[in-house]
C-alpha cells in the first residue's frame, strides 16, 4: 500500500516537473497565445472548436503537448516542437530548407496538422489530438529559441544566471521573462492584445515561413547579445520585453486566423 502511494506521488511529481524543463513559453505563455487566439476566432470556427474540445478553452488546451511528454507513448512528438538552423540564412533560403526537410519538425508538422484538421471525416479523437497540438505548436514557432541552433539545443546549452539563479537562454525565453511580469495569462492578454485591424490583417496574411523566419532572425539577435554565464536581470527584461510581447501577440493573432481558415467550410 505504501509503495503504491509513493509510486503515485512520484508520477504526479513527474507530471509537474518534466514540462517545466522542456516547454516553450511555459504554461503562462502558451495560455496567453491561446487566450489571444480566442479573441480572433469567428463564430463558425468557434462552433467547430467546441465540438472538438467541448468546454476546454484554447488557453487550457495549449499546454497538453508539454504535459504529455511524461507519457512514453507520445515520445514521437519530441522533435515536433522546434527546428534548428545554421546562421546567416535569408528568408528564401530558410523557407527552401524547411520545405525540403524530411525530418519531423515544427514547420512541416504545423502544415500536416492543419491539413488533417480540414478533413471532415477525421476521427474525433484525432481531431482533438491535432487541435491541441496545433495550438501549442503555433505558440512554439513564435518563441525565438525554437528556431535556434542544433549545437546548443536552441539555447538550452547557453548557461546564464537569471536574477542570480542558474538558468539558460532557452529557459529565460520559455518562462522566466514572462513570469517576471507577474501577470496571470488573462491579465497579460488584456495588457498586450491591442493589435490594430491592419496589423491583424497583415499578420494573418503572412505565411508559415514568415512566422518561422521572424523567430529565426530574433533568435540570432538574442544569441549575438548574450555571453555564457552572463548575469541577467532588470536590464535584460527592459531591453527585450517589447520583443517578447510582440511574439506572444503575433502568435495568438495568427493562431486565430489559422483556425478560421481551417474551419472555414
Amino acid at each position: 500500500m505504501k509503495s503504491t502511494v509513493l509510486t503515485k506521488l512520484a508520477f504526479i511529481c513527474l507530471l509537474i516537473y518534466a514540462p517545466i524543463q522542456t516547454m516553450a513559453w511555459g504554461m503562462t505563455g502558451h495560455r496567453i497565445v491561446g487566450e489571444i487566439a480566442s479573441c480572433y476566432v469567428n463564430k463558425h470556427a468557434q462552433k467547430e472548436i467546441s465540438l472538438i474540445l467541448g468546454s476546454e478553452s484554447l488557453a487550457m488546451s495549449s499546454n497538453w503537448a508539454d504535459f504529455i511528454k511524461s507519457e512514453p507513448a507520445f515520445n514521437y512528438l519530441g522533435t515536433w516542437h522546434y527546428a534548428n538552423f545554421k546562421d546567416q540564412l535569408n528568408y528564401q533560403t530558410l523557407k527552401d530548407q524547411m520545405e525540403q526537410d524530411t525530418t519531423l519538425n515544427i514547420y512541416n508538422r504545423i502544415k500536416f496538422i492543419s491539413s488533417e484538421l480540414k478533413n471532415k471525416n477525421l476521427d474525433k479523437s484525432k481531431k482533438q489530438l491535432y487541435l491541441r497540438l496545433l495550438v501549442h505548436f503555433v505558440g512554439d514557432i513564435h518563441q525565438p529559441m525554437h528556431m535556434g541552433k542544433k549545437e546548443d539545443s536552441g539555447g538550452n546549452g547557453i548557461k546564464v544566471f537569471w536574477f542570480n539563479q542558474p538558468s539558460n537562454l532557452h529557459r529565460v525565453w520559455d518562462e522566466q521573462l514572462i513570469e517576471y511580469q507577474q501577470l496571470s495569462y488573462t491579465e497579460y492578454t488584456k495588457v498586450i492584445n491591442h493589435a490594430t485591424s491592419q496589423q491583424v490583417k497583415n499578420w494573418q496574411k503572412d505565411d508559415l515561413a514568415i512566422w518561422a523566419h521572424e523567430s529565426y532572425v530574433a533568435s540570432r539577435k538574442l544569441y549575438s547579445e548574450i555571453n555564457p554565464e552572463e548575469k541577467l536581470s532588470y536590464k535584460y527584461n527592459y531591453v527585450n520585453v517589447e520583443l517578447l510581447n510582440e511574439r506572444l501577440l503575433k502568435g495568438g493573432v495568427r493562431l486565430g486566423g489559422l483556425l478560421n481558415q481551417i474551419f472555414s467550410n
